[in-house]
């Protein structure tokens, strides 16, 4: 029975889908080990993903089976749980959505450094702006289906008003103000928004200016999501998420995580300072809509 060294991002997906797989069919953990005939502990410990030890397969798949999940649904675990501990793919081709871990590791993290430069990112859209982009996007999706995913994101905001908060710190691409999403209406109804979260004490935006010519990150949106715990080290984290446009990985190698951290300081230290950032937001909106 081969075991594989599964990094937190990997271990987030198994503990989440196990966790929703024993819920839906209403088992307790002591019943999900009698029926997959594994102990108790096995069982806790797999739906740990600060536990360190290495995740066996099989055990997924025995744990899966005794929680009656579908064969697509146990394969797609089994699949997390084979792979290797430097990248994780989320998507279609990958996992499915139900153990996406982004959300989780999200209400997990004490931080989220961002870097985005073509479009608003999740957390800071009003519901128009969302609404634009997933039509943008989903060219061929129903259009129930576009509003359930503009739903899930506007719920996915939650996180910046709990308590204690998520400190979330944006670099954002000057295009990104440039370019208008759904119409100027729209357009300058999300530079408000953004004026008003960038006076949180929790959000700190800042613009990379075109000025600043060539830049730290070459390319494509990023997120840093983090926690530090220095009594319990078990409890910190550090994963990097990459998006495209099917799929996102995640990285959670300490050397891939680093260069990361590095590249968004460079990007900070580019970028404009708060202050100038809030001025560039006002102008921008004021030139939508004088």
């Amino acid at each position: 029975m081969t075991a594989t060294h599964t990094g937190p991002a990997g271990r987030m997906q198994i503990a989440r889908g196990l966790i929703s797989l024993r819920e839906r069919c209403g088992l307790t953990q002591l019943q999900v080990a009698e029926r997959a005939g594994v102990s108790k502990a096995t069982v806790s410990r797999y739906e740990t993903w600060q536990d360190r030890a290495r995740i066996r397969w099989a055990t997924v798949k025995a744990i899966a089976d005794a929680c009656d999940a579908s064969v697509s649904e146990r394969d797609a675990l089994v699949r997390v749980a084979k792979s290797q501990a430097d990248g994780w793919w989320v998507g279609n081709s990958a996992v499915p959505e139900w153990i996406d871990p982004l959300v989780s590791f999200e209400h997990e993290a004490e931080y989220e450094h961002l870097y985005a430069n073509t479009a608003i990112p999740g957390l800071l859209q009003t519901r128009d702006y969302a609404l634009s982009v997933h039509q943008a996007r989903e060219v061929r999706s129903p259009n129930g289906a576009i509003e359930r995913m503009v739903d899930a994101r506007i719920q996915r905001q939650s996180i910046l008003k709990r308590k204690p908060p998520l400190h979330l710190w944006v670099v954002l691409d000057e295009a990104v103000l440039r370019r208008t999403v759904g119409n100027a209406a729209v357009m300058t109804q999300q530079l408000e928004h953004l004026h008003e979260l960038a006076q949180s004490p929790t959000i700190d935006i800042q613009i990379l200016p075109f000025s600043a010519g060539a830049h730290a990150a070459g390319a494509g949106h990023f997120v840093i999501l983090g926690r530090n715990d220095e009594r319990n080290p078990l409890n910190s984290m550090a994963v990097v998420y990459i998006e495209m446009r099917r799929r996102g990985l995640y990285l959670d190698d300490a050397e891939d995580v680093g260069d990361y951290k590095l590249t968004f300081d460079y990007l900070r230290s580019q970028a404009v300072d708060t202050s100038a950032s809030l001025k560039m937001l006002a102008t921008a909106r004021q030139e939508l809509s004088p």
